[in-house]
């Protein structure tokens, strides 16, 4: 059975993904930094709202690299028991050293806080300068599944990557390739890497309900998005990828 993971920054995005048939989502905020730590009240809020899916949580202090201070991991290991305290599902973890290795003793000491919620490693993964070294590591962790692109811009190229880490993994992890997947190749990147589970996106950007607009501000720097515009996820697009890989 094939597992379809939507990365979402909304309530109204968890709503949308189980309404047009995903498994389960992963919940983030600033997807426009890559995913990271969602507030309390939007983790609240979505496993109210939601009677089917399954929600897990990205846990990410900052947008940037993953090596992180000691003050930044009493951060994210705070947010990953009030994130389980709420009854996320599953949680979302990355940590790297210098060096581009997995950060064992941080990674430990997350999952130890995360109970026996689901744990994910994140795309930090394609960062890794050995992915299977890496790879062995997070198994030994008790790391449930990894999401990676194949260390390439999209599952598309990272393909061949991906399938061997599927054959070396033989069961013992879930090797979940995640970025670009499209309607146009879910079909062509299930049959490249053998994986039982997907993970993407399906954001539409809609025009802001703004009436009176003030262009001169920005409330971010100098890259940004327009102020006018909202992304979201569309249940349609869900259901087109969906419907792609399971002809």
């Amino acid at each position: 059975m094939t597992t379809f993971e939507i990365c979402i920054d909304s309530v109204e995005g968890a709503l949308a993904a189980e309404e047009a048939g995903a498994d389960r989502v992963e919940l983030c905020s600033a997807l426009f930094d890559g995913g990271l730590t969602p507030s309390l009240g939007a983790i609240e809020t979505t496993l109210r709202v939601v009677t089917r899916i399954r929600v897990h949580v990205i846990i990410r202090a900052r947008a940037g690299d993953f090596i992180y201070s000691p003050l930044e991991v009493e951060a994210m290991e705070r947010d990953v028991r009030a994130a389980v305290a709420a009854g996320a599902h599953g949680i979302v973890i990355g940590a790297l050293t210098a060096e581009g290795d997995v950060d064992v003793p941080t990674t430990r000491r997350l999952i130890a806080a995360a109970g026996d919620a689901s744990i994910t490693f994140h795309r930090a993964f394609d960062m890794v300068r050995e992915p299977y070294a890496a790879l062995e590591q997070l198994v030994e962790l008790g790391v449930h599944r990894v999401l990676t692109s194949g260390q390439e811009v999209s599952v598309l190229e990272g393909a061949p990557l991906i399938a061997d880490l599927v054959r070396r993994a033989a069961g013992r992890i879930v090797i979940m390739p995640g970025g670009g997947i499209t309607p146009r190749n879910i079909a062509r990147i299930v049959e490249a890497t053998g994986a039982d589970e997907y993970h993407f996106a399906a954001l539409v950007s809609s025009d802001s309900p703004a009436v009176h607009r003030n262009p001169r501000p920005l409330m971010g720097g100098t890259l940004n998005r327009p102020e006018y515009e909202r992304s979201g996820t569309s249940g349609t697009l869900v259901g087109q990828v969906l419907a792609a890989a399971r002809p």
